[in-house]
């Protein structure tokens, strides 16, 4: 029987440094990690990646931070390669990277487009597809999508629409990784409490979405909190690995599907 504990394993994580990503990093850390490789995309992300890492050995785990912009295919090889060379072949891979763009579609420009889709849907795929190349057997493989996939709303277009290719990725991986016992999911968080989500929404925005979810008065801000993301992450690249090719939406009862 694999063993399905975080004790030992070896993790990467895309976009670790700082939100959610680092506190994933922390947390399986704290959960017996042996090593963490902790992804961020640019220079001014780097304090905050380094912070992580002092925090994840801290908690008895090696780390060490890898910057990278991720959305062209070698970037993601590279990463790989370094995390490999450092740390040995990956267990558990996680992807946090995203980009929220609120916008009606006849104001998109194509640059736009063409950013959403690099960040949201061709970094995601080529990530997956690293993952299915370095993996050992029986690893695991978790996305960061959107609640948005299960919304009937408009604006979000570029970027919902860019999140869910990973749905059919999550579900072609799952598929041809799985003869390895590799599992593949994805997670698609309510709008979260982080400097991630307020920028693109204006003051009445923020209101409605504060009291949208069916549990919002019993959360500090109403909204999706990290730390209410955190364990379902750790129970999918663990005990969880029977569910898998799933994408699940975790939200409170903001929407579904």
């Amino acid at each position: 029987m694999a063993d399905h504990s975080i004790k030992g394993k070896t993790v990467i994580i895309a976009g670790g440094g700082k939100n959610l990503g680092a506190l994933i990093a922390r947390d399986l850390a704290a959960n017996g990690a042996k090593a963490i490789a902790i992804h961020y995309n640019s220079a001014g992300a780097r304090a905050e990646a380094e912070a992580t890492v002092k925090a994840v050995e801290a908690a008895g785990a090696k780390a060490a931070a890898f910057q990278a912009d991720l959305t062209t295919a070698g970037a993601v090889e590279k990463l790989f390669a370094e995390a490999v060379q450092a740390f040995g072949r990956p267990d558990i891979a996680i992807n946090t990277v995203g980009k929220v763009l609120k916008k009606p579609i006849v104001e998109i420009s194509e640059a736009e487009y063409d950013e959403m889709a690099a960040v949201n849907a061709k970094s995601a795929f080529f990530f997956l597809k690293e993952a299915g190349r370095h993996l050992n057997d029986n690893g695991k493989v978790c996305t960061l999508v959107t609640s948005l996939l299960g919304a009937f709303t408009p604006f979000y277009a570029a970027y919902a629409g860019m999140k869910a290719p990973v749905e059919h990725f999550t579900r072609a991986a799952s598929k041809e990784f799985g003869e390895r016992g590799i599992s593949v999911t994805a997670i698609g968080p309510g709008p979260m409490d982080t400097p991630f989500f307020y920028p693109a929404e204006g003051a009445d925005a923020v209101a409605y979405h504060k009291t949208a979810a069916a549990l919002s008065k019993f959360t500090p801000t109403g909204l999706t909190h990290i730390e209410d993301i955190v364990p379902f992450i750790r129970f999918l690249v663990s005990e969880g690995w029977w569910m898998t090719g799933q994408t699940i939406l975790v939200n409170g009862g903001y929407t579904t599907k």
